[in-house]
């Protein structure tokens, strides 16, 4: 009997020892295949990230595009071959791995696009061309510093330019000369072109549209088959001031000499203070006039 329990209690510590090895391999095995998939998912991670097909945030994407765009354009200043045709493929990488979306317009993306796509051409073109590589690289550069700052973006700077060459457009149309009003146009629609797509990145498509379309038939008066009048000519140079001012956000220029507007803030009490405040000058202005001629009155 006692032989009986013996045989029995070997086999059960014989079968839970089989059981214990199976238990170890088997944590071994996982452990492996788990250290394995790690690294594998480590390498894919690595190889994706490589690639830039990892999609960046938005403020992330700006910010490497207008670093990488600033980089370019000292590269092309420079000279350097080699270094902008690198740039320029990273640009190209940082623009596809980026979601631009809630920081700028369709057109606005559409705008960065083509000028990535103008830029890639030029460069990849077999006769190097500085003059063209500087225009594609400074825009660039503008559209990349307006869509990382859309509210202080550097293309703000030509305003004053532009309002020289409308200036000009206007001496032009007092005088009638058309041949001016050509030059002065060409001269705008240049200095245009060059900040275009950084306004669409950073401007409403309807204010992009209406100086478009002022700009388009603007340009086609000096080739007109019948005579513009001077006051026309002049109307038109006032659309396209009116026009510029709404695309640079600036307010229309104020009399010089107007008295300030009682802030509405204040209301008909702000109002009333100032008249008093007005009164009691003129009264006082009053009384010293008067004290000056009963003083200077004249001998007899």
């Amino acid at each position: 009997m006692l032989r009986g329990r013996y045989y029995v209690v070997v086999v059960l510590v014989f079968c839970w020892l089989l059981s214990s090895m199976d238990v170890v391999k088997a944590s071994a095995a996982l452990g492996d295949a788990g250290e394995g998939s790690g690294k594998a998912s480590k390498q894919s991670a690595n190889v994706s990230s490589g690639n830039g097909l990892a999609v960046m945030s938005g403020k992330t994407g700006a910010q490497q595009l207008e670093q990488a765009a600033e980089a370019l354009y000292g590269y092309v200043l420079e000279g350097d071959v080699m270094k902008v045709r690198q740039e320029t493929e990273a640009i190209s990488k940082i623009f596809v791995s980026s979601s631009f979306e809630g920081m700028t317009s369709v057109e606005g993306i559409n705008a960065l696009s083509g000028v990535i796509m103008d830029l890639k051409a030029t460069v990849a073109g077999a006769k190097i061309n500085p003059q063209q590589w500087e225009a594609a690289a400074a825009k660039l550069r503008l559209a990349a510093n307006s869509l990382n700052h859309p509210r202080q973006p550097i293309w703000l700077q030509y305003y004053k330019l532009i309002r020289e060459d409308l200036n000009a457009m206007e001496q032009s149309a007092v005088a009638n000369d058309l041949a001016g009003w050509k030059t002065a146009l060409e001269r705008l629609q240049g200095r245009y072109d060059n900040i275009r797509p950084a306004v669409i990145v950073s401007r409403q498509p309807e204010v992009v549209n209406a100086f478009d379309s002022w700009l388009s038939y603007a340009a086609g008066i000096p080739s007109s088959s019948q005579k513009v009048e001077r006051a026309r000519l002049l109307e038109i140079v006032s659309y396209g001031q009116d026009a510029v001012r709404v695309m640079f956000g600036k307010e229309k220029d104020e009399p010089a000499l107007s008295l300030p507007l009682a802030s509405q803030e204040f209301g008909i009490w702000g109002g009333l203070a100032a008249s008093f405040i007005i009164a009691a000058l003129a009264y006082v202005a009053y009384r010293k006039y008067r004290g000056q001629n009963q003083n200077w009155k004249p001998i007899p």
